[in-house]
């Protein structure tokens, strides 16, 4: 009896945006939306060994709920080579309104976990209504010239300070009314900065705002 051969993989980066139709959608039920995209796209993907084989799909960072984002990333698996034009053209055909495939390349198999990749990622936050230039200034100098910033998060305590490293003010630009604000936070696995948090401690209300995700930064 002949032995299987072993199976080659080929490790895919895709970059794409999530938009306002799936802003609600949250970490788990976005992963049943990339496994539905595949699935129709009919790529030959990898799957987990084990009693429950899933996908081999991993999204860098989860977003938060309610977030719009521009620069989402993820690995996927595949069991047979595809040029990327191609394996990019199908999946934009496949992705639903909201899912928007941006690029695609192959990337070594043994590259780290893309999770742990991940260092810093950059919001965008705009603001619903109008909000004074000189107040914003006040509250976003406020929060910088603090050396600790003590926050509860589930329970447990933590210092939010050092996981902010920038926090900039956006000046209106017509037909804009207010300014906007741009910050990067720390995002690494057990040292992730939450922009509702950062908006928290400004004394922003998160519903008054909308925020989107403009970059994710990879080691």
């Amino acid at each position: 009896m002949s032995e299987s051969r072993p199976v080659t993989l080929h490790r895919y980066r895709i970059v794409y945006a999530r938009g306002e139709e799936l802003r609600y959608v949250g970490h788990l039920d976005m992963q049943t939306v990339w496994e539905r995209t595949l699935r129709r796209a009919r790529v030959p993907v990898a799957f987990s060994q084990g009693f429950n084989p899933r996908p081999r799909f991993h999204i860098a960072a989860a977003l938060p709920l309610g977030f719009t984002s521009r620069c989402e990333v993820a690995d996927v698996w595949l069991t047979e080579e595809m040029p990327v034009s191609s394996l990019l053209e199908r999946l934009q055909k496949a992705s639903p309104p909201g899912l928007s495939i941006q690029s695609i390349i192959e990337v070594p198999l043994n590259w780290p976990a893309l999770q742990t990749q991940v260092s810093q990622a950059e919001y965008s936050i705009e603001f619903l209504n109008e909000v004074s230039l000189e107040d914003l200034q006040q509250k976003v100098q406020g929060v910088l010239a603090q050396t600790s910033l003590p926050r509860l998060w589930r329970k447990k305590s933590y210092d939010l300070r050092p996981l902010i490293h920038a926090i900039e003010i956006i000046s209106p630009s017509p037909p804009k009314q207010s300014p906007s604000l741009r910050m990067v936070l720390s995002a690494q696995e057990g040292a992730t900065g939450r922009p509702e948090e950062v908006l928290s401690t400004l004394g922003i209300d998160s519903t008054e705002v909308r925020v989107e995700r403009i970059r994710l930064l990879l080691d």
